[in-house]
């Protein structure tokens, strides 16, 4: 049972990056907070090449890394649609700095927490793309670029299983308040994410089934 919670869990990941990357094309424009996705492409490199796991998750990682790269190429491409004011050499800038700061902290936390699973950074920067979720719908009001109701959803439904999975099989989520704190946490943003893109197909008149 375990695993299968675990792989389902997976499986709506990689369909979340699959829709972000779409959507990101189709808006020209990237779907992921900037943050999250140096966050996310540094846990991913750290536990593919540096501290790699067992062979299944392995295969995983690599696979979120490769659609993660997608998503780094997509954020180049489009982020003058975002960001009209800032000069590329500030945006290389700005992401090589975040780049560095986040692959500098997992990793320490990774050593120093012996954390070699990673299961604290994960979480963690889980819960700070949900909220960065919830920021980037206010940001980029109504027309929802790079955002749709199904990428809300998988993330939701991916990040709930691989939670409870955590928290019903793994002993280091079953003694430690903050990982329970992060699965309530993460799951209360991410619902509130999912009714904020809902309520606003609701108002602007658009199929819910709408890719």
């Amino acid at each position: 049972m375990q695993t299968i919670i675990l792989t389902v869990g997976g499986i709506f990941w990689i369909l979340t990056y699959v829709f972000i990357i779409s959507k990101g094309f189709k808006d020209k424009t990237y779907g992921m907070p900037l943050i999250a996705l140096c966050a996310n492409i540094s846990w991913e490199f750290i536990y593919s090449f540096i501290l790699p796991p067992s062979a299944s998750q392995l295969f995983i990682n690599y696979l979120w890394f490769g659609l993660d790269c997608v998503i780094v190429f997509q954020f180049f491409r489009y982020h003058r649609n975002e960001f009209p004011n800032l000069s590329s050499s500030k945006i290389y800038t700005v992401f090589g700095l975040m780049i560095f700061s986040a692959f500098s902290i997992i990793l320490a936390g990774a050593i120093l927490l012996d954390d070699h699973r990673g299961v604290y950074a994960a979480f963690g920067q889980n819960l700070l793309m949900s909220i960065l979720f919830v920021v980037m719908f206010f940001k980029r009001g109504d027309g929802l670029r790079g955002q749709s109701i199904f990428i809300a959803v998988f993330k939701m439904i991916g990040t709930g299983l691989t939670s409870l999975h955590f928290y019903l099989f793994e002993p280091v989520s079953q003694s430690s308040f903050v990982l329970l704190s992060l699965f309530v946490s993460i799951l209360f943003f991410d619902l509130l994410y999912v009714l904020l893109l809902a309520n606003n197909y609701k108002k602007n008149e658009i199929p819910m089934l709408k890719i």
